[in-house]
């Protein structure tokens, strides 16, 4: 039973951080320090289930792409630049993975990665601040975006939300709606085939606690569910500086709290 909840609050931690610029990968890496460790299959599947919650929120939007794609020249267009920028992550993402570039996911890269993370948010949202406000989602934007993922992808603790979201407003689409949006809907493909990826290559090992593996995955998804609907109302009228300052204050305590050596 014990292990079932600690499932469960995995899976509740996940929902809740994916989509927020805060790094689910660092809040993961720390509950596991208390509620134990689980296998990479287990953290990547969690992860799509809160892309689940993407899906259930964007399903209107997701409509709007399958119907107009046939005879709407917009929605064509930016089902395009979906397909491109997935086509990036996932060659490199697939290139990276083979050669085995990533960093350990522990604490101290991680607690960088936050701090670093944060006052890149800062800065980004300063420049963007004295430009035009701006929705379209360019060829470049589409491009920068799916590199921006692989980066988040080698660097653990970047936060794939953030660093998508941010590569896009400094790119040119200033709009954090629609920079928030193409970076969650390109979530959707990625994590479903890095899921499916790492199925094929852990999924048969027969070592997986499939029962608490399902309820994980739902408590994410209903967490992410109720985290990207918040979080959606709250950039109209609000920026990204109080998760930038969350990241700092974070990092910053994880470093002072290492011991030597970590």
């Amino acid at each position: 039973m014990d292990s079932l909840i600690s499932a469960l609050l995995l899976g509740l931690i996940e929902g809740i951080t994916e989509f927020l610029p805060i790094s689910s990968t660092s809040h993961l890496l720390i509950a596991q320090h208390w509620l134990g460790q689980r296998s990479d299959l287990f953290n990547i599947a969690i992860q799509s289930g809160a892309i689940v919650a993407v899906v259930l929120v964007y399903r209107q939007r997701l409509w709007q792409l399958a119907t107009g794609f046939f005879h709407d020249p917009e929605q064509r267009d930016y089902v395009a630049k979906l397909v491109v920028a997935f086509g990036v992550t996932g060659a490199l993402g697939l290139a990276a993975s083979k050669a085995g570039v990533r960093l350990p996911e522990t604490v101290t890269p991680i607690a960088w990665a936050l701090l670093i993370g944060g006052v890149f948010i800062l800065l980004a949202e300063r420049l963007c601040a004295r430009r035009e406000e701006v929705a379209k989602i360019t060829w470049t934007v589409a491009i920068l975006v799916g590199l921006a993922q692989v980066v988040a992808g080698v660097f653990p603790g970047t936060s794939r939300s953030a660093a998508a979201i941010f590569v896009a407003m400094l790119a040119g689409t200033t709009h954090r709606p629609a920079a928030t949006e193409f970076a969650f809907l390109l979530g959707i493909p990625t994590m479903f085939a890095a899921t499916g990826y790492a199925f094929i290559r852990d999924g048969g090992s027969g070592t997986e606690a499939w029962g608490e593996l399902g309820v994980a995955f739902m408590a994410a998804t209903l967490a992410g569910f109720v985290a990207v609907r918040w979080l959606l109302g709250y950039i109209k009228t609000h920026r990204f500086t109080g998760f930038a300052i969350y990241r700092i204050a974070l990092g910053a305590a994880l470093l002072l709290g290492l011991p030597a050596g970590a």
